[in-house]
């Protein structure tokens, strides 16, 4: 696989007061191919406001005596582990609603036709 190159810009954000925060801009033009694929910009930049206790556990997390080598690691690592934690729910729930259709007895069980079945998943309000 190709090498991946992101740019990440820092800078302390001053109100006149204290420091009150890092803001970290984050592009990733890895994903310009997915704009013919996906219709999406060449680029994703995000602007992250962390302040307090919470720019200085990043601080703690990144560089030299961090885990990650930047910020834009730790930000894609934390985005992809959430996004593990949601899908390994999302299959937790699918598990439990199969188990219990399959544990029900044979006498519950309807035969549907697909169209009936999709027309029903229609009239059902979104979750």
């Amino acid at each position: 696989m190709g090498e991946h190159r992101h740019a990440l810009n820092s800078r302390p954000v001053n109100t006149g007061r204290a420091l009150v925060a890092s803001v970290f801009n984050i592009d990733y033009p890895e994903y310009t191919h997915l704009k013919r694929n996906l219709a999406m910009p060449p680029t994703t930049t995000m602007t992250v406001r962390v302040s307090g206790a919470l720019s200085e556990f990043v601080a703690t997390n990144v560089g030299e005596t961090g885990a990650y080598e930047n910020v834009s690691e730790y930000i894609r690592d934390l985005i992809r582990r959430d996004k593990e934690r949601v899908e390994q729910q999302t299959f937790q729930r699918l598990q439990a609603e199969l188990a219990q259709a399959f544990a029900a007895p044979d006498a519950t069980y309807i035969p549907l036709a697909a169209a009936e079945v999709i027309a029903r998943n229609r009239a059902r309000p979104a979750e």
